[in-house]
């Protein structure tokens, strides 16, 4: 019982910092998960929990979306992510997190170094990003960090970027849960865990848009860079600490 208490807490605080990041929480959660559950299952709740996630996001945030960006870079996504959802049972997840941590260092230090840096907001950068982070989320769980790497870049308002990378984040959860479910990540044994995820990730969310009122749009995009930042160092820290 004392664990479970334990997961719940974590959960809750990695809706905050996602919600805070505004790329969602699973980036956050899927390590927390691989503490308590095994990888296969730690993927398959991390996705139900995040279509939760993001629903309390569009809801808290919804005026804010960027109808563009979730045409150009959601549609690729969601189909990298079925890809990749199918690959996960073959791929060395190992090999594939190092490399996305030292991606998401260099990146972010890269970003925060030259912070007048811009992305243009263009058709090639959206559908190469929504391929990027489509895949990876399929594969290992999380390909948020990429999408709020992508999205900081464009400098979006701080509503605008959350919104509208919660409702392609949606998109590529929905497509991930149907084939996790296929695979049979989704255990019998964990399903009590749901509903309260789903408590969780709405109060979770309520706090972190009442936190992220205290901050400028400049603030918010530095701030979003230093938690990809420390989550690189931390997937490092996890296989080599």
């Amino acid at each position: 019982m004392e664990h479970l208490i334990y997961f719940f807490l974590l959960a809750f605080l990695a809706e905050i910092l996602g919600t805070l990041g505004g790329f969602g929480s699973s980036v956050f959660f899927i390590p927390i998960a691989t503490y308590f559950l095994d990888f296969q299952s730690a993927l398959g709740i991390t996705a139900i929990f995040h279509v939760s996630s993001n629903l309390s996001k569009i809801a808290l945030f919804r005026h804010g979306f960027d109808k563009k960006i979730i045409f150009t870079f959601g549609i690729p996504a969601v189909v990298a992510v079925i890809i990749g959802a199918f690959l996960s049972k073959y791929v060395n997840v190992k090999t594939l997190e190092i490399g996305l941590a030292f991606f998401l260092i260099l990146t972010s230090i890269l970003l925060l170094s030259f912070n007048k840096f811009k992305l243009e907001a263009n058709a090639r950068n959206s559908i190469t990003g929504g391929l990027l982070s489509g895949l990876v989320a399929g594969l290992v769980g999380t390909g948020g960090a990429i999408r709020g790497m992508v999205l900081a870049g464009y400098d979006l308002g701080t509503e605008v970027f959350i919104a509208t990378s919660a409702v392609i984040d949606l998109g590529i959860d929905l497509g991930r849960s149907g084939v996790y479910i296929f695979n049979g990540y989704v255990h019998q044994d964990d399903l009590f865990l749901i509903p309260i995820l789903l408590v969780i990730s709405f109060i979770g969310t309520y706090v972190g848009k009442l936190i992220l009122k205290k901050f400028s749009g400049k603030q918010f995009r530095t701030m979003v860079l230093f938690l990809i930042l420390i989550t690189g160092l931390f997937t490092l820290y996890k296989y080599f600490g």
